[in-house]
């Protein structure tokens, strides 16, 4: 095998290897890896999905694709830099990232979600007001955005043969081993106490918070926009929904990044804290709109209506704009090539 392929392994699922290769084109020297394909695969669905949905909240493709540009790139860049801080701050980590490989080593793993979710949020909300689009409406429609390109690019991390856990107790049908995973501390100590000829599994993390997600997709999409009472309110239930969920699975990781030289998991600490403050906003805002004789969803306003009619009107006249320049061009190249009514030779004789 090369450097880049590596092996794995579902022993009580089946015999044989899973050889996957973590480089999916490569162009001379320059390789372009699975993981950044998948995480931008996810990326894209998550963007088409808002498109179609956001007409139902009053948000137009314009509003959709600016704030996914903008808050997807800070984002990436605020999950990459969130992961090196924590990673540095810890005084058992002995590498220690610089700024050059920060960014050069990121095809090796290394993104921290919420570091994400955090600067891409930020920058999302910026986007909104720059455009004056509503921003409680774009919240929501980014909490289902989060979830589809979680689900999607956990798998990255099945490529590269990372965020695992614990091994598990019992052997587990779905536990897994590899060439990275059995050259990890954790697993080599409980390989030792194992008899010859069976493998310490541990727990695919990287599949459980994929599935968590994608029933979290189920749920937002089918039960609770049905029931939706306010604006934001699919923004709180993604972030109460992930934040339990990656609580727990956080728990089983060996690979987390911790508080200092504390015994403090940080994606645990924020899951299960902005959970819970997320369950206080949700009963808190229910029961505000449930007394209150006034509040009207953007989507139901009469600001809304017309912004989605400037809107259309905008589209319709830029197309028409577009079909009149191709015209006009069209009219030129005509006029160009069109032959002369005189006869050359005649011309020149004259």
């Amino acid at each position: 095998m090369d450097n880049y392929t590596i092996r794995t392994e579902f022993p009580n699922l089946f015999s044989g290897d899973i050889l996957l290769s973590r480089v999916a084109v490569s162009i001379g020297d320059f390789n372009i890896f699975w993981y950044a394909i998948i995480i931008a695969a996810g990326l894209v669905l998550a963007v088409v999905y808002c498109t179609k949905r956001g007409k139902k909240y009053g948000l137009t493709s314009d509003d959709i694709f600016d704030v996914a540009l903008f808050g997807g790139i800070a984002g990436f860049l605020g999950a990459r830099i969130f992961y090196v801080i924590f990673w540095n701050l810890n005084p058992d980590n002995t590498f220690k990232y610089d700024f050059i490989t920060t960014f050069t080593t990121i095809h090796d793993g290394g993104l921290a979600i919420y570091g994400g979710i955090i600067c891409g949020s930020i920058v999302g909300i910026l986007t909104t007001k720059i455009r004056k689009a509503p921003v409680l409406p774009l919240a929501d429609m980014g909490g289902s955005g989060f979830l589809i390109g979680q689900a999607i690019g956990r798998w990255g991390n099945f490529i590269n043969q990372e965020a695992y856990g614990a091994p598990t107790a019992g052997n587990l049908p779905w536990g897994m081993t590899g060439s990275i995973i059995e050259n990890d501390p954790v697993v080599i100590a409980a390989q030792a106490d194992l008899p010859v000829g069976e493998y310490a599994l541990v727990h695919p993390c990287f599949l459980y918070e994929s599935l968590w997600c994608a029933l979290g997709i189920f749920l937002l999409h089918f039960v609770i926009s049905r029931i939706q009472t306010f604006d934001g309110e699919l923004f709180l239930c993604y972030i109460i929904w992930y934040g339990t969920g990656r609580g727990f699975i956080e728990g089983l990781r060996t690979d987390s990044l911790y508080v200092g030289g504390t015994g403090i998991r940080v994606s645990q600490l924020i899951g299960f804290a902005t959970a819970a403050f997320c369950l206080i906003l949700l009963v808190y805002f229910k029961i505000k709109v449930k007394k209150s004789k006034t509040y009207v969803r953007w989507n139901k306003t009469e600001a809304c209506k017309e912004r989605m009619e400037k809107f259309v009107i905008d589209m319709k006249n830029e197309k028409e704009t577009e079909k009149a320049l191709r015209a006009f061009r069209h009219t030129e190249k005509e006029q160009v090539e069109a032959p002369s009514i005189f006869d050359d030779s005649e011309n020149q004789d004259k």
